[in-house]
């Protein structure tokens, strides 16, 4: 089940978005070793605090598996605030066409379900659940920071960066900005490798019948 939750929504989700942090800590802390901040066992950043968007990925158990954050490009971004050495000189993207996601993040077991070139189903489903949301508010792009090891699943699911600049090491880790696209071409692309018959969204209606 795909969780998106809005600013509106946090004070119903506070057990969601508290787990998030924790597998996010697990993810880019533990696992990748990068100099993130961190509150005990969550990781959090001053990103965190402008009223972001999160897509969350529950499992059918109800594990959280997978999260991703989102920014409208007209307010603070990582890439304009924190990367901007990414740009190679250009200006960061400011448009209410343009959405920046941040802090993609999985944590499934080596034998969790397979789609298209070998990539895990549920990665799938958080890039669908991206484009889904862009296209509701009829954005064009997706703006993103990743490292090399994203732009190679991007590539392999179908859904190719359009780098701004040249990719730089950043930390322990190589790192490029560039663009996803967003349209209905995309997201049929990514449900085809995903073998995913139909929308992933679900969004809380918060008083009213399921």
């Amino acid at each position: 089940m795909m969780l998106l939750i809005k600013p509106e929504y946090y004070g119903e989700f506070v057990d969601d978005l508290a787990e998030m942090h924790r597998l996010r800590y697990r993810v880019f802390k533990q696992r990748l070793d990068w100099d993130v901040q961190v509150s005990g066992d969550k990781e959090v950043d001053e990103f965190d605090v402008v009223r972001p968007v999160h897509l969350l990925l529950r499992s059918f158990e109800g594990r959280l598996q997978g999260c991703v954050r989102l920014l409208p490009s007209t307010g603070p971004t990582m890439l304009r605030d924190t990367f901007p050495i990414l740009l190679d000189g250009q200006p960061a993207p400011r448009s209410e066409k343009i959405w920046e996601s941040s802090r993609f993040a999985l944590d499934i077991s080596p034998d969790a379900p397979k789609a298209s070139g070998g990539l895990a189903a549920a990665t799938y489903e958080l890039f669908a659940a991206m484009i889904e949301f862009g296209l509701s508010l009829q954005l064009d792009r997706i703006v993103t920071v990743t490292d090399a090891r994203m732009e190679r699943i991007l590539r392999r699911a179908g859904w190719p960066l359009c780098p701004i600049g040249k990719s730089r090491p950043l930390g322990n880790t190589t790192a490029v900005a560039g663009y996803l696209e967003v349209s209905t071409d995309a997201l049929e692309r990514i449900r085809r490798a995903g073998r995913i018959s139909g929308p992933v969204l679900w969004a809380p209606v918060i008083g009213a019948a399921a």
